[in-house]
């Protein structure tokens, strides 16, 4: 049983909303989404059922999209997205074919497909198949995988990536239930972000339903042999047999992380929460997908240290998933509230002062995302305007980490006991809707600022939200842990030599943060003697070994670039991959490594990481 102060209506509504019984409580506004050729506001879809064959050998999926629509305004066309799909025919509710038209490619957003419908259409079913490069799906051979004896096939749908492997109305702001029928080959396993079974079909035949209403990103499917550890009746760990026992040790809390995100803001309403651990090559750290988040193998350190991922992708599941932001301007609503949660359950879990560890590893990491950016950019505000651009390209450490600051600012403004109360009401009273900032901004006053200008002063909400940089108001975080290790870097660096440093008991995040203490370049005797004391180029952390490698471009240690090789053509995870190329083409030198790196590792990337580093190197 959860605990929760939530009142017995607002309980009531939240499991109303997600039971597949119960009238659609869903209250999306359609927000003008300029990354979508969709007009929801005309005709929206409802429901998707999905019919595919998993090809690996012509490396596609084919077979149709059932669309159910509601014809708002009795229009005659139906707009979808799509991207590189081959449309072979279309047709309307009881098998009548019809007109259909694919307008001219637009960079990064693909093309629209206007379906010629009546204002009487229910259905629209789409025969089509994906392109081998479709940039949503990963095809991996069997030496690409953790087991090297079977392919392994994943999506990664965020943020406009749906359409590139199936025909829908691919906005944040539109949300529909699914079901689908999925064929493989018989000796792998299908999973969605939807009710999964966890043992092998023999037929290779895998059916799927999800109850609730997802946006479109939120789609998600992967193939592949692995097989599954429960901990409990409601999660458990996918992985591939070589990694299972690995997996799940290092997930052992999960049910404990479930229960303390129940007490913080109210009932989980998903059903169950289960982990996929993918392939190395998997660009992000975790995808949120609905009842299964996708998670990197790189943050099984063995120690469980780096699971607050896990936390992070958990939390998703009230923040992102239950409440959506609405565009992808409107990023930070996804990504501030989640880390801000995240950091929640590992107080909860694991004490303040590990909390606090993370928080400042993390402030670190946006002051250096401003640097870069310059404080004046636009793109260091909170609301984007994200027209005519990728929206990866808001897809920084701003949404997440300026975002959570942000809240941590109205927190402490108000008294945690206030802002927890606020939250829980916020969670339920917009569980399953697509909103914008002005609504969220709209509510935040009515519920808890009520007008209050002296509040509204010391919170500087325009200046968070609506303004560049970091504002002067925002929460300094200290950890005597970190502390530590910052007074171990700096004894390193007037000459104690690494061996006498006191580091026993230190965890990954007092690595990192004495790893980001010391200087960016260094000679080669101290960074032999560091490696000697510490084994940093041996070490299998991928945070700690990304940092080292960092270390290792930058002082131009020649004995750490077989690793560095390695390490690049082994893991695709863009946060690693991403920051070692930046490092190695910042001199004639290191650009022509780089070069010759990445001919070796980009077939195992990522179209994400892949089209990142491609930019990187022209």
């Amino acid at each position: 049983m959860f605990k929760s102060i939530l009142s017995a209506a607002l309980v009531i509504s939240v499991f109303s909303a997600c039971h597949p019984k119960q009238k659609n409580v869903e209250k999306t506004m359609h927000n003008i989404d300029h990354h979508s050729f969709a007009k929801p506001e005309e005709a929206v879809v409802k429901h998707l059922k999905l019919d595919l064959n998993v090809d690996f050998a012509s490396k596609q999926l084919s077979g149709y999209a059932e669309l159910s629509i509601d014809n708002l305004g009795k229009v005659n066309t139906l707009h979808l997205d799509t991207r590189d799909l081959t449309i072979d025919s279309v047709w309307l509710d009881d098998n009548m074919p019809t007109s259909f038209e694919l307008g001219k490619p637009v960079e990064f957003l693909g093309s629209d497909l206007a379906i010629a419908i009546k204002p009487t259409t229910k259905k629209v079913r789409v025969k089509y198949s994906t392109s081998p490069d479709a940039a949503a799906v990963q095809w991996l051979s069997p030496e690409q995988t953790a087991g090297g004896k079977t392919p392994f096939l994943f999506t990664q749908s965020q943020a406009i990536l749906a359409r590139t492997w199936i025909p829908l109305q691919d906005s944040p702001g539109v949300r529909f239930t699914y079901s689908a029928t999925i064929t493989c080959p018989p000796d792998l396993m299908a999973v969605m972000s939807a009710e999964n079974d966890t043992v092998l079909h023999a037929d290779g035949k895998y059916n799927f339903n999800m109850p609730q209403a997802i946006p479109s990103y939120l789609m998600a499917l992967a193939v592949g042999n692995f097989k599954f550890h429960a901990y409990d009746n409601r999660s458990g760990v996918f992985a591939e047999p070589v990694t299972l026992d690995k997996a799940a040790n290092e997930f052992i809390d999960l049910p404990k992380m479930i229960a303390a995100a129940e007490e913080l803001y109210g009932p989980y309403a998903w059903g169950r929460y289960d982990v996929l651990v993918l392939p190395p090559s998997f660009p992000f750290g975790g995808m949120e997908n609905p009842r299964i988040t996708f998670a990197t193998p790189t943050i099984l350190a063995g120690d469980r240290s780096l699971v607050s991922l896990i936390a992070h992708e958990l939390a998703h599941s009230w923040s992102g998933n239950l409440v959506t932001n609405a565009t992808w301007d409107d990023f930070w609503l996804n990504e501030g509230f989640t880390v801000y949660f995240e950091t929640r359950i590992m107080e909860k879990l694991y004490g303040k002062d590990y909390a606090d560890m993370l928080t400042v590893l993390s402030k670190g990491e946006l002051e250096n995302t401003i640097k870069e950016l310059g404080d004046k950019n636009p793109d260091s505000h909170l609301y984007l305007n994200l027209k005519d651009r990728d929206p990866d390209d808001g897809m920084s450490d701003i949404a997440y980490e300026k975002g959570r600051f942000f809240l941590t600012t109205i927190e402490m403004a108000v008294g945690r006991e206030k802002w927890d109360a606020f939250l829980k009401k916020y969670f339920a009273e917009h569980a399953f809707q697509s909103i914008t900032t002005d609504v969220f901004l709209d509510y935040l006053n009515k519920e808890l600022i009520h007008d209050d200008a002296a509040l509204k002063s010391k919170i500087n909400i325009d200046a968070w939200v609506f303004g560049p940089g970091l504002p002067a108001n925002c929460p300094v975080i200290t950890s005597k842990a970190l502390d530590m290790a910052g007074t171990a870097a700096e004894q390193f660096k007037k000459g104690t030599p690494a061996k006498d440093l006191v580091v026993e008991g230190w965890n990954t995040h007092q690595w990192l943060y004495f790893l980001r203490q010391l200087p960016e370049k260094m000679e080669e005797k101290q960074m032999k003697d560091l490696d000697a004391a510490f084994h940093f180029t041996a070490s299998g952390n991928a945070e700690i070994k990304c940092d080292w490698l960092l270390h290792t471009i930058n002082s131009q240690y020649k004995e750490g670039y077989k690793a560095l090789d390695e390490f690049l053509c082994h893991v695709g995870r863009r946060k690693f991959v991403r920051p070692l190329f930046e490092a190695m083409i910042a001199t004639p030198e290191g650009k022509e490594m780089a070069k010759a790196i990445y001919v070796k590792a980009r077939s195992g990337y990522h179209a994400v990481t892949m089209q990142t580093i491609d930019d990187m190197l022209k």
